[in-house]
């Protein structure tokens, strides 16, 4: 599965610039992760620097990255970047929620120098406290339209759509609207992720919600709709057949459950999705800001953006494309008011986990 450039390789000056700055240090966390995350420490060597690196090794010390899903991605990022760099990496991985709880409780001893979050409007909170620095990375003129704000501090490095995720034993097609889902063909069929703890289920009932109402919210959970939990037991809930069909499902989960042979499939509804760009953020406080600057280069690089796609996620910048999964071209969007919804979006999700209450018996 291999993405195909349209345009040429990482401006290597540019990547250069950065890594021979590198080398400050700083002290990681102890702190223990939760059950559902992982700390992790990626280190390789030099040898393995790619052509497209005008440097050999030229950093040192470490980069701490806190990022969220899929793992295997998290960690083939940070051997790519150290076996560029010379550059260690240590990971917390975790959900969006996790990851922001980490933050919260670190305020006073900061510890990460990378954020990256599954939710561009989680990432819009963090922008408004003030915590993030403002950089021009690698390749920025490549960056997705909109997939960058105004003051260089967001990041969309991939992307992931929701859509309708459907167990091809239960529902052997499926291309309902959003609005069809309350049809009594779906009753007790229907199962939503946590908004509460995914956020790119969050973004997008505060997308839906903001562009249309809850009238449509309202009729899938009056037909049963559950809420199994975040996004993994969702999709857990309709591979195993519980439910027929999971409303505002991660795309990327699907397209690797599917190439594992798992009995389901996807489609985008035609009433349009939020597509949500994964902001990856410098921290102010970054300890080591040097490396933390680095490591957000490696993410518009060749190396990187092709290992992105190759995880099902949408690439960061506009000249990588995917042939494992739809192309953002071909998702229809809703066209989503960030600001709008980075101000309602936690309501949003508490309203969906209230109105699907009576049903998750």
């Amino acid at each position: 599965m291999n993405c195909k450039k349209m345009m040429t390789s990482l401006t290597a000056a540019a990547l250069c610039v950065s890594l021979a700055a590198c080398g400050s240090t700083g002290a990681a966390s102890s702190e223990a992760p939760s059950s559902e995350s992982t700390t992790t420490e990626s280190v390789a060597t030099s040898e393995a620097a790619p052509a497209e690196s005008v440097a050999e090794t030229t950093g040192s010390g470490k980069v701490t990255v806190y990022m969220p899903s899929p793992a295997g991605l998290a960690d083939k990022l940070a051997e790519g970047f150290t076996a560029k760099t010379g550059i260690e990496v240590e990971q917390f991985q975790g959900t969006t929620g996790e990851i922001l709880a980490r933050l919260e409780a670190e305020q006073a001893n900061p510890v990460a120098d990378v954020v990256i979050l599954a939710s561009w409007s989680d990432g819009l909170s963090i922008k408004a406290d003030g915590q993030l620095e403002s950089y021009t990375p690698a390749n920025a003129d490549k960056i997705v339209d909109g997939w960058i704000d105004a003051d260089n501090e967001l990041f969309g490095y991939s992307a992931s759509a929701v859509g309708v995720i459907y167990n091809t034993t239960v529902f052997p097609t499926m291309d309902a609207d959003w609005s069809e889902l309350g049809n009594a063909e779906y009753k007790d069929q229907l199962a939503i992720p946590d908004p509460e703890k995914s956020g790119a289920c969050k973004d997008f009932v505060a997308g839906y919600v903001t562009n249309n109402s809850w009238t449509d919210f309202e009729a899938m959970a009056a037909n049963g709709m559950k809420v199994p939990g975040a996004n993994k037991a969702a999709l857990e809930a309709v591979t195993t057949g519980e439910v027929g069909a999971l409303v505002a499902g991660v795309d990327y989960n699907a397209y690797s459950s599917k190439a594992k042979g798992e009995p389901i499939d996807i489609y985008y509804p035609a009433g349009g999705t939020v597509v949500n760009p994964r902001p990856a953020m410098i921290l102010k406080t970054a300890p080591n800001m040097d490396n933390a600057k680095a490591f957000v280069n490696y993410l518009f690089s060749d190396e990187a953006q092709e290992l992105v796609a190759k995880a099902y996620l949408l690439p960061g910048r506009s000249d990588v494309k995917c042939d494992n999964r739809s192309n953002l071209e071909d998702i229809p969007q809703i066209t989503p008011d960030w600001e709008k919804m980075m101000a309602e979006a936690s309501d949003d999700a508490a309203k969906v986990n209230e109105l699907c209450s009576a049903n998750n018996g």
